[in-house]
């Protein structure tokens, strides 16, 4: 049959001259795209046509024709692909039908790329940190990829180059649930004494010398699309910190009642921010936590809390966990630097410290 019909469309061909003049075009038109072919004065006058054997439509590379559907449209041929082509993925068109042959390339375009996550933010805020340091929080305006933190991240140090290893690998990155923070941790065998890294290798972190760290631009957000910029926090290291902390040594201020006037805490020292918004808690007089926003400001050196309604007289307490650290990992009675090696993902401790507040 396929024999009969090549013989009779070769003596039409030659009686009648088609394909002498016309001019074969291949295009892709539309959304979805579709493949079309111009020009043929041969396919006006066929009746039933093989389709599939005239003009097929390839991924660039491969030996399989992709499927769909083909149609006739005002004398053109119209290929309907079943499936959406790909961005970026190369397609190749060959229409062949006695001498008419035609040949076409087409890729699909890329949508454009457009950077818009970027660093919002690194906690601590200070311009100068300890040496013994315990971490870093890094903040995103929007969800991250995982698994790039390691070669994303440097810490520079002046007139030196990269610090070598300063952080601890961890099999899995410490995120938050949104992907947003990331907490990169100092390694703590390097910062207590008496631990052998520390005792071989030393402080990441020397006193006097200024630093920088690096987050690089390339790093991909989680729709696979590169941070808006590099982010550089530059800072001081001075004497290294390992005072445990004290309650007596911060400052309250108590607002008015019948106000929604803040409710102040000033530390003598920066704090961990992560901690500090999760780990204190107003308390009205009956013993019920009340709602209210936490802002921390002064770098990380004071805590407000604005409460959603007006205080009133009585007697509240500030209800604080004892694992409050802070930037060096020291803890409400307790240094981070003691004998026993402890590992970063211990339990919080249930302790509570409890600070009297009059509201008058």
């Amino acid at each position: 049959m396929a024999l009969r019909l090549l013989t009779l469309l070769a003596t039409l061909a030659v009686a009648s001259g088609w394909g002498q003049s016309s001019t074969i075009a291949i295009k892709v038109v539309g959304d979805p795209p579709e493949f079309r072919v111009d020009g043929s004065t041969i396919l006006r006058r066929l009746n039933n046509p093989n389709f599939t054997g005239i003009f097929q439509v390839f991924v660039d590379g491969q030996q399989q024709a992709m499927l769909g559907r083909y149609e006739m449209d005002n004398g053109s041929l119209v290929f309907h692909p079943r499936f959406p082509l790909e961005p970026g993925v190369k397609y190749r068109a060959q229409f062949s039908l006695l001498n008419e042959k035609a040949e076409f390339t087409y890729e699909v375009p890329k949508p454009k790329v457009v950077s818009t996550t970027k660093v919002e933010r690194i906690f601590p805020s200070a311009a100068t940190l300890p040496e013994n340091q315990l971490k870093f929080y890094i903040h995103f305006s929007a969800p991250m990829s995982k698994g790039e933190a390691a070669k994303r991240i440097h810490l520079m140090e002046e007139g030196t180059g990269e610090v070598k290893l300063p952080f601890l690998e961890l099999d899995e990155e410490l995120w938050d649930r949104d992907f947003r923070r990331l907490t990169v941790l100092f390694d703590p065998g390097r910062i207590k004494r008496g631990v052998t890294p520390n005792v071989e290798v030393g402080l990441p972190l020397k006193a006097g010398r200024k630093y920088k760290l690096i987050v690089e631009k390339d790093w991909l957000d989680a729709k696979g699309v590169p941070l808006v910029d590099v982010y550089v926090k530059e800072f001081t290291a001075v004497e290294a910190d390992r005072t445990p902390l004290d309650p007596k040594q911060w400052t309250v201020t108590a607002p008015k009642s019948g106000t929604q006037a803040s409710l102040s805490i000033d530390f003598p020292e920066p704090l961990d921010s992560a901690l500090l918004l999760r780990f204190v808690d107003v308390v009205d007089p009956k013993g019920k936590p009340l709602r209210g926003k936490v802002t921390l400001d002064n770098d990380e050196k004071r805590w407000t809390f604005s409460p959603d309604t007006p205080w009133e007289a009585g007697q509240y307490s500030l209800e604080i966990l004892a694992s409050l650290e802070d930037l060096a990992g020291n803890k409400v009675g307790r240094s981070f630097d003691v004998d026993r090696f402890e590992q970063v993902d211990q339990r919080v401790t249930s302790e509570m410290v409890s600070i009297p507040v009059t509201i008058k």
